[in-house]
């Protein structure tokens, strides 16, 4: 069972020295606990946002291209990250973890298959965080934001929604390199 998923915000990518840090903070909770990495959708979220901006995407399109937003994060993830393992569905977690691997999620498919959340930019990334870490039994959220974020910019409009209540969150910003290995631990 997945003891704790860890939402990694796509806003880390513009803070190399961060990334790395966050990176280097999960890898080794990863040798003590059972998580997940859900990453955010970052650089790539943007360009489809950008696109909606200027085309005017429905918002069922735009969902999806936000999820394969988020499925390419995930390539960048394991590819970073030492033992990392990208997953898409929930046998394929446990199987990865078993294994000594490191799960990370490609959200679309699993989503595709059995999405419940509203489609709309009002979720992201966060929401669907937290609706998995619901899904897998999970007792712990942590989110890990980029340097300085702060007020609105910490979760999304609809992530008191899609978090269930047995599940804990954590909010930590990726310059706090300490608090990230305690919420990591807890």
């Amino acid at each position: 069972m997945t003891e704790t998923v860890v939402k990694l915000g796509g806003g880390l990518l513009a803070h190399a020295a961060h990334f790395d840090a966050a990176l280097a903070a999960i890898g080794a909770a990863a040798h003590t606990r059972r998580l997940l990495i859900v990453p955010g959708g970052g650089p790539f979220a943007e360009a489809v946002r950008e696109v909606d901006r200027r085309h005017g995407l429905s918002d069922e399109s735009a969902h999806w291209m936000a999820l394969l937003a988020m499925d390419q994060y995930a390539h960048l993830v394991a590819a970073r990250l030492p033992d990392a393992v990208i997953v898409s569905e929930v046998g394929e977690i446990e199987a990865a973890q078993a294994a000594g691997g490191i799960p990370v999620l490609a959200p679309y498919r699993w989503l595709r298959e059995v999405d419940p959340l509203p489609h709309s930019w009002a979720v992201t990334s966060d929401s669907i965080a937290a609706w998995i870490a619901g899904q897998l039994g999970a007792r712990h959220l942590v989110l890990v934001k980029p340097p300085h974020a702060q007020g609105d910019e910490l979760v999304d409009a609809y992530f008191q929604h899609a978090l269930p209540a047995h599940v804990t969150s954590t909010i930590v910003v990726a310059d706090r390199i300490d608090a990230l290995h305690l919420a990591l631990r807890g």
